[in-house]
């Protein structure tokens, strides 16, 4: 199978209420500065979020999304010439991101919304990524199984996604797959996915991986209530490690880190730069 090139997702919360960056960039005007300069540390694509999916939040009105999203979008596309994602469960936020340039819709509900279908064939330019989640954001957490295996059951689910919008016209390099780490899963149900990762690898058209300072990297390290801050090293060795099994998109905090890091380790595998 080819071998993709890797491509950083810079994350840009624009919620009261994200577990990492929550309020920081709630302003339209401190957005998009945290955007442009996320693009200016390297960011292959910049994904513009206006609800928080951290474990136990709660849903936000459409109407609020798309006025917390929509401005900092459009201002981003006229500033930056990066990719713009749109991280939204909502079909016509989704909707109006592409109408205005966005060129990636990064759904946690997997495409739940049957007319993102008509979307994508509208708009042959736009990708879709498609996540992997055992419940929603209220619950996901309260008591994540998998009987049957975590690595086996989110590929079939995963692989189920994938088929629909195949035969619905979609090819498969514009639909790409995220197992959804931190997302109905346990510590444990996470490093299984990461261990295993390159089972998931052509089932979509890439990988792509978020465990960007994500609670299971501080109980790693015993230390669950440690500062967001320390939690990026074991962001980084994740990300390399999901790399080496085959994901090729990752979605992060500290973009600046991550370039540095995929830089390194293509040099050393490569041995040039």
């Amino acid at each position: 199978m080819e071998t993709l090139s890797p491509w950083i997702m810079g994350i840009l919360n624009v919620t009261p209420d994200s577990f990492s960056d929550g309020g920081k960039y709630l302003s339209p005007e401190k957005a998009i500065r945290h955007g442009i300069d996320l693009a200016k540390d390297g960011a292959d694509i910049i994904d513009v979020g206006g609800e928080s999916t951290r474990p136990g939040a709660s849903p936000v009105a459409l109407q609020e999304e798309m006025d917390r999203v929509l401005p900092v979008l459009e201002k981003l596309l006229k500033e930056t010439s990066v990719r713009v994602s749109v991280d939204t469960t909502k079909y016509e936020l989704a909707r109006e991101a592409v109408r205005l340039g966005a060129v990636i819709i990064n759904d946690i509900s997997g495409g739940q919304d049957a007319r993102l279908l008509s979307l994508l064939k509208d708009n042959p330019h736009v990708q879709l990524i498609l996540m992997h989640c055992q419940g929603d954001p209220k619950t996901m957490q309260l008591n994540p199984s998998y009987p049957l295996g975590a690595v086996s059951e989110v590929k079939e689910s995963l692989a189920v996604k994938v088929r629909r919008f195949e035969e619905g016209g979609i090819s498969l390099p514009r639909i790409w797959i995220d197992p959804g780490i931190g997302f109905g899963k346990t510590a444990n149900h996470n490093l299984d996915l990461l261990r295993h990762l390159d089972v998931l690898v052509g089932v979509g058209g890439r990988v792509v991986i978020g465990t960007s300072r994500k609670s299971f990297l501080g109980m790693l390290m015993n230390d669950p209530q440690s500062p967001l801050e320390t939690r990026d090293a074991g962001t980084l060795a994740s990300n390399l490690w999901a790399f080496q099994k085959g994901a090729s998109v990752f979605r992060v905090h500290d973009v600046g880190q991550m370039k540095r890091a995929l830089k390194t380790w293509e040099a050393v595998r490569y041995g040039s730069f």
